[in-house]
């Protein structure tokens, strides 16, 4: 029960994402769907002219605002600095999601294009016990800004995290990217998010939606077919997979997973109870026959068993609970989740109530009806006997307990064996001693200088300067026209801005044909991957002319050679590489290997702070963010051999426990056939064979399951292990192995019993 109610509190917790916030059905996250190779795709990323078309175009719409990528900003006010997430935010952000504010009114506080919003903690930090509001803030180390509105913290199940709020007009002014994007459809660069009016759905504007990008970009329309989609706030969290342009799965597959899990656990230990009950029925035969004898109806009977059950069950509860509440906090880390018991909940004790009278009834049940259904006369004479009838059921009931069992651990095994597959996968860029750090304004306006002394420190190898990090792809568009293109359809692709001609040697990426980048000249040339030349069919690709983001049009130098820059399991998505040193976010550095890493950044913080002065020395190690990528893949791994142990244990609990009661029952046929002449070998294979064909039936029917669930779950990833006979074989033994663990204890105690104490009698 405890594991159960473990599970359902995590279940619960992802369901409850962004769920708190008032109005929550009518929000939704604009993105795009697009037709290439006969194939939809979706994307949740839009350009930054749709927000304005929603607003002016599209009966329905109540609020639209855009914001960037919520990354970490400098904030200081006198000696105190900090750096924190934070959001440069349209003017109606939070009319959309109505996170609680303390001070400051939602209509105005993001009017000001130099005013700022702070979470409580925030807040506390810069400014104390003092009253924030009308104060200013310096961020990144460039302008001021007047504090206009302070909210509570956003709590840890909200799907967005960030620490303030930042007006998106101060966004523009700051950016000239953002401000050349404005009017921009080729260019994806922003995230917007849409509050319809109460009483209008997704669906009644979708006609409207389906027909913004053929009106304002039909060139992409004509190549794509690209329309607006909108995806409802609820289905964040949980549906962050699309399948040829419909919303798929993602964490829901997991949770109702899990869920599963949580039911077969409770439903194995019900049927240790049933077993457990019916086995030691000759032990309360007598009682029955008595009580019937006496004038007992068999509803009454079954009203006292069923009592017995509720009893039982009720102080396994309590027990639950408190063995819930040690393994909690352990549980939260491992799941990096903030998971606490309801204790004041109506809702949850009423919830508990029918939890505790639904597993009383799967486990008391059969047995009520079993026990009741002796006859008095035969009880009575001594005559009750188990037959084959009555050893079915339970069984079939062991089959079902070890099915399960296995399946999980079978699962488990591929799980791991798929994660392990991605991390041995080639990236096609040498992550060791890569470090990246983000590029601040201040950074940005000192990248040459910067650079000059890092590589004169003699601590790094080489430096260089992109729009995003090399473990992720953060900025999308597509190439319109190339020669021998078919059709109408574009080439969607990842695009990289460069900095500078180091890039490719200090990611370690390889360049198949061509040449690199070697200084402005090069502004109107592109080095693209060898996934975007298999996908428009260049044979000779090299000076070959391309159109791409609308109008701008560009000359092939070279392709470099596929990097994963994306999901490890899915292909290499088409790249383009383009240079441009004002497109620029990152900076990436690699370590000298003479130089430990440890001095070595020692050694880095005061060369970043003598260019970046407002803000500390902030990095991240490249392996360890593509480590992040298996992340989920990890958790859902550890948890699922985690609930396996617990399935076989609680198993062999119920069969430690059956073997028992068999042994018992079997004792004066034990004690006769040693008196015969059998040994203690023959004796224990006699008695285990039935225990054993029946694991080797669950092993066999888990072995089934697994192959149907385990292919469809591996279906998703575009590179995936083949499921090999080696685990369900090995599996299979070792859970008979288990099994002849778990019963010979039992088994060989009872064949090595003296016949004399078993016959005496006789």
């Amino acid at each position: 029960m405890a594991v159960t109610l473990l599970i359902g509190l995590w279940v619960h917790y992802q369901y409850s994402f962004d769920r708190f916030l008032p109005g929550y059905e009518q929000v939704y996250k604009a993105g795009k769907r697009w037709t290439t190779g006969g194939e939809k795709h979706v994307q949740m990323v839009t350009p930054l002219p749709l927000a304005e078309v929603l607003k002016r175009d599209v009966p329905g719409v109540k609020y639209v605002a855009a914001t960037d990528w919520m990354k970490a900003h400098g904030l200081k006010v006198a000696d105190k600095k900090l750096y924190v997430n934070g959001a440069m935010a349209g003017s109606d952000f939070l009319k959309i999601f109505k996170y609680p504010l303390v001070s400051g009114n939602r209509n105005q506080v993001l009017q000001d294009p130099y005013s700022i919003v702070l979470n409580e903690s925030t807040a506390k930090a810069l400014f104390g016990n003092d009253d924030p509001i009308g104060k200013m803030i310096t961020i990144d180390n460039a302008h001021n800004l007047k504090v206009t509105g302070i909210m509570k913290d956003v709590p840890a199940n909200s799907t967005l995290q960030f620490n303030f709020l930042v007006s998106f007009d101060y966004y523009i002014q700051i950016d000239e990217g953002i401000r050349a994007a404005r009017n921009n459809w080729e260019q994806t660069t922003s995230q917007i998010y849409v509050a319809l009016e109460p009483g209008v759905s997704a669906e009644k504007v979708q006609p409207a939606l389906q027909r913004i990008f053929s009106k304002y970009s039909p060139k992409e329309y004509a190549s794509s077919k690209t329309e607006v989609v909108l995806q409802p706030l609820k289905d964040w969290h949980l549906f962050s997979e699309f399948k040829n342009g419909v919303q798929a799965g993602g964490l829901i597959d997991y949770v109702r997973m899990f869920a599963l899990i949580g039911v077969l656990v409770v439903l194995i230990a019900c049927i240790n109870f049933v077993n457990l009950s019916t086995a030691r029925s000759e032990k309360r035969a007598k009682e029955v026959g008595v009580r019937k004898a006496i004038g007992s109806s068999r509803l009454q009977l079954v009203i006292q068993f069923m009592f017995e059950s509720i009893l039982t069950t009720f102080c396994a509860f309590i027990l639950a609970l408190a063995l819930l509440q040690l393994t909690l906090p352990a549980f939260s880390s491992l799941t990096n989740t903030s998971l606490s018991i309801p204790y004041m909940s109506i809702a949850f004790w009423l919830l508990m109530f029918a939890y505790v009278m639904v597993t009383a009834l799967l486990a008391g049940c059969r047995p009520a009806l079993y026990l009741s259904s002796f006859r008095p006369v035969k009880v009575l004479k001594g005559k009750l006997q188990v037959g084959k009838a009555a050893l079915l059921p339970r069984k079939v009931l062991v089959v079902l307990q070890f099915t399960c069992s296995i399946t999980l651990i079978i699962s488990t095994i591929v799980i791991y064996q798929q994660i392990r597959y991605g991390q041995n996968r080639p990236t096609g860029y040498n992550t060791k001693a890569l470090v990246m750090t983000d590029a601040s304004a201040d950074i940005k306006r000192n990248y040459v200088a910067l650079k000059n002394d890092l590589l004169a420190s003699d601590i790094v190898s080489s430096v260089t300067k992109s729009s995003s990090p090399v473990t992720d792809n953060r900025n999308f568009n597509s190439i319109d026209h190339w020669l021998g293109k078919k059709g109408e359809e574009g080439l969607g692709v990842a695009t990289v801005g460069v900095a500078d001609k180091d890039y490719f040697n200090t990611m370690g990426m390889e360049l198949l044909k061509g040449r690199n980048f070697e200084g402005a000249g090069d502004s109107m040339n592109v080095i693209v991957n060898e996934a975007a030349i298999r996908q428009m069919g260049l044979k000779e690709p090299l000076n070959q002319l391309i159109t791409w983001d609308g109008n701008t049009q560009a000359r092939i130098i070279g392709v470099a050679k596929d990097a994963i820059m994306g999901s490890p399991f899915d292909d290499a998505r088409p790249t383009l590489f383009t240079f441009n040193p004002g497109w620029a976010n990152v900076v990436s550095y690699r370590i000298s290997p003479s130089v430990s890493m440890q001095s070595a950044l020692a050694k880095l913080a005061p060369i970043f702070s003598k260019y970046n002065p407002g803000l500390p020395y902030l990095y991240k190690f490249a392996d360890e963010d593509y480590a992040r990528k298996f992340q989920f893949e990890t958790l859902i791994g550890r948890l699922a051999a985690v609930f396996a142990i617990l399935a076989i244990f609680i198993s062999c609990l119920g069969l430690f426990g059956l073997s028992a009661f068999t042994a018992e029952q079997r004792t004066k046929e034990i004690g006769v056939r040693k008196v015969l002449g059998a040994s203690v070998a023959h004796l224990w294979q006699m008695l285990s064979k039935e225990f054993l064909v029946l694991v080797l039936i669950s092993a066999v029917i888990a072995s089934t399951l697994a192959i149907y669930f385990l292919n469809d779950w591996l279906s998703q990833y575009s590179h995936r292990i083949v499921l090999s006979p080696l685990v369900f074989i090995g599996v299979s033994m070792a859970a008979v192995i288990i099994t002849l663990l778990t019963i010979s204890f039992q088994l060989i105690k009872a064949s090595i019993t003296n016949p004399v104490k078993s016959l005496k009698e006789e």
